[in-house]
């Protein structure tokens, strides 16, 4: 099995995802933050179909696209239950279920802490995993609704895939995470790795898709010990000015 994937900007700093099962050509989208930019890749990219939208959370700036793309493609619409507060949805699924996406499987693992709900799908087979707002490139969502207990929890469940699984999040705040991880971690890898995102973003490049083993190795919160470092760390962050 082989999934295609198209990344594109959105909005301030949100990403659009398109993702295709080769074998068959059914399209997802995953969240929908700007409707508009979701028509406009699939009409570019030639693929030609949109058949289902994969929300990982009812934010609005990952939902706000679900009702004209039902209109305009009449896709099937997914997500956790509390996409209901925001969005229209057709179907619910839940830590457990799978999705199938032509042939891949995407695997539903609840992930809670950025909000209560938040949910993010995997494709074991593939080794790639779409996780929405939990999980940034040297960085987390912030706690809007969750315990950082929940999201120290949800990290780890991540933490547990294998270190070649691809990670699709869905904002470019990695210089900034990269500044933040700088004042707790000064090993020489370290500085080495923000460089080079440094380099990504002066070159305009998306610093989307990272690996496991990059946040293993280098994202401070996936690092955490426990939930108490996790917690002042994200506090931390939300005041960080760099």
């Amino acid at each position: 099995m082989t999934l295609d994937v198209r990344i594109f900007p959105c909005l301030n700093d949100n990403y659009g995802l398109l993702v295709r099962d080769a074998a068959t050509g059914t399209v997802a989208a995953i969240d929908t933050p700007d409707a508009a930019a979701i028509l406009a890749d699939l009409e570019q990219s030639g693929w030609g179909r949109l058949d289902l939208i994969l929300n990982t959370h009812w934010h609005p700036d990952h939902t706000q696209g679900n009702a004209r793309l039902k209109d305009e493609t009449g896709c099937e619409i997914i997500g956790p239950e509390e996409v209901r507060k925001a969005a229209p949805i057709d179907r619910v699924v839940a830590d457990g279920d799978t999705v199938m996406l032509g042939e891949t499987a995407l695997e539903v693992s609840h992930t809670p802490g950025h909000t209560l709900g938040h949910i993010v799908y995997r494709s074991v087979g593939d080794a790639q995993a779409f996780v929405g707002d939990v999980l940034f490139n040297l960085g987390c969502g912030r706690l809007f609704e969750g315990t950082p207990e929940q999201m120290h929890a949800s990290l780890q469940t991540l933490a547990a895939w294998p270190d070649e699984t691809v990670i699709w999040c869905a904002h470019e705040y990695t210089a900034s995470n990269a500044r933040f991880a700088l004042t707790l971690d000064d090993r020489p890898d370290m500085r080495a790795r923000a460089e080079e995102i440094f380099a990504m973003r002066e070159r305009g490049e998306a610093t989307v898709p990272t690996t496991i083993g990059k946040e293993k190795a280098f994202n401070p919160f996936v690092r955490a010990a426990d939930a108490t470092e996790f917690a002042a760390r994200r506090a931390a962050k939300d005041v960080f000015a760099g």
